[in-house]
């Protein structure tokens, strides 16, 4: 009786070790509701973003992060979890998907999704400890439903390719050519012998018929300044575009053809430095939905470096006639607001009224300003810009108080096309010359901005918090119209 009750306890034991190897997530008190922003309950947060769809279902698996990277010895200790949506208003929160189930397993990384056959693939890169170094190796799943997936053997199934690190091998793309069913993977990694040795940043190509065997192929990307993080691929409406992500600002390249060769778009309206490594996935009517991350600052201060881990963060992607992407808020996605304010507009200088809501500012000779008070905290601003003539530039003072104190600027400069918001830019933005809408949302720690339904600009800020917007344009003449202030809702 002794012997049994002893195993019983060791088993019990075991197998709660075996439980708490990976931090506790429950979906049930997670919010249903738009994931614009979304932030898991708790000391939790979003990390790397891994979208896919199928049948009109947006499957949002993500990375639950629980202490910005620092989890098992700064290993990551990261967790795929899973909200998906078939209207992008409302979503199914469900348990882990993909967790840590064994010691040696210190974070499952970032991957891909890919359906073939009635069967929903999984790629991964797992973090372990090899003689005391750290390596990623490659590791997949396979689920019935997309939801509850069986870890497959060998794991990993894939260590490293010759001639790449061991280090920075990471982060598969998959894809399956459905002629021929072979699977195809872009895996992050760092060549041992690059030409240029500060440029060895490289996406590996690996395909297998069996996913036993897999053949290397010349690299589908090199010469980067470092490991081209969380690669995305996809084809759309005549373009292939290859999604990667530098310091996690995210860039990509496109082509005619399957593998290139690679063209550079005009502007990379991907890349926005408070929206970490970007990638896609199709919905609905030939959509293209973004999924991202904004992440947290250092000690909250606004002027610190990010750390890893943060909220999430959704764009909706367009194509230009020479396959050009642009961005915008996915409309479903914004978040829901109260009434409209009856704000105020108070003409301060070189300023005039243009009707109840709107204000011309006429300023050759430096600056004009208005403002309105009151702006709640958690909001969304709304108003059509058209300047007229030259200007230097013009903008707003967001979260500012009195005389324009503090706040972030959000800035405009047509002739350097470039629009700035606090300690962040966006390049190439074109018809900053021309009227153009503005779409605002302040929600918590974060500030968003949709210019035109073209280019967005995201931040996070911590130490303004004003209720004053104030309105300027510098050596030109701006009209700010149909300016909208409306509190947000409590999710």
């Amino acid at each position: 009786m002794k012997k049994i009750t002893l195993a019983c306890l060791l088993s019990v034991m075991a197998f709660m070790a075996k439980a708490q190897l990976g931090v506790k997530y429950d979906p049930t008190v997670q919010s249903t509701k738009s994931m614009q922003y979304f932030k898991p309950k708790g000391n939790l947060f979003v990390g790397d973003c891994i979208p896919f769809s199928k049948d009109g279902t947006y499957y949002y698996y993500w990375l639950l992060d629980s202490a910005h990277h620092k989890s098992l010895n700064g290993l990551g200790g990261h967790q795929w979890a899973l909200s998906k949506s078939t209207d992008l208003k409302h979503w199914e929160q469900f348990p882990l998907v993909l967790k840590i189930d064994e010691p040696w397993e210190k974070s499952i990384c970032t991957g891909s999704v890919v359906y073939h056959k009635g069967k929903y693939y999984a790629f991964y890169a797992t973090r372990l400890l090899n003689d005391g170094k750290v390596n990623e190796q490659l590791s997949y799943a396979i689920s019935n439903d997309g939801v509850n997936f069986e870890k497959q053997k060998p794991n990993p199934f894939y260590t490293s390719a010759p001639g790449y690190s061991k280090r920075d091998f990471r982060d598969p793309k998959v894809f399956v050519d459905e002629k021929t069913g072979e699977f195809h993977l872009f895996v992050s990694s760092w060549q041992e012998n690059p030409v240029m040795k500060n440029n060895g940043g490289a996406l590996v190509h690996l395909s297998s018929k069996d996913l036993k065997n897999w053949t290397v192929h010349e690299p589908i990307l090199t010469g980067q300044p470092s490991t081209p993080e969380c690669p995305d691929y996809f084809f759309w409406k005549g373009w292939y575009y290859l999604v990667y992500s530098d310091g996690s600002n995210t860039s990509y390249v496109k082509s005619k053809n399957p593998y290139g060769p690679w063209e550079a778009p005009r502007y990379q309206a991907l890349n926005e430095d408070w929206s970490n490594v970007v990638k896609t996935a199709e919905f609905k009517n030939g959509r293209r939905i973004a999924a991202a991350w904004v992440p947290n600052r250092s000690e909250s201060k606004d002027d610190n470096h990010e750390i890893f881990g943060g909220n999430s963060l959704f764009r909706e992607v367009f194509q230009e006639a020479d396959g050009t992407l642009d961005t915008s808020f996915p409309q479903e996605m914004i978040p829901e607001t109260g009434d409209a304010l009856n704000v105020k507009i108070a003409t301060d200088l070189q300023a005039s009224t243009i009707g109840n809501n709107g204000v011309a500012i006429n300023s050759p000779g430096g600056v004009g300003t208005a403002h309105i008070e009151g702006v709640p905290l958690n909001s969304r601003i709304t108003l059509e810009v058209e300047p007229t003539g030259a200007n230097e530039e013009f903008g707003l003072y967001l979260r500012s108080g009195e005389g324009a104190t503090g706040g972030y600027r959000l800035n405009f400069s047509a002739s350097s096309k470039t629009v700035r918001l606090g300690n962040t830019v966006i390049e190439g933005v074109d018809g900053l010359d021309k009227p153009f809408k503005l779409d605002i949302v302040m929600k918590d720690g974060i500030i968003d901005v949709d210019v035109n339904h073209k280019r967005t600009i995201v931040n996070r800020t911590y130490e303004q918090n004003g209720s004053f917007a104030w309105f300027y344009a510098k050596h030109g003449k701006v009209n700010f119209k149909s300016i909208t202030v409306s509190p947000l809702k409590e999710n």
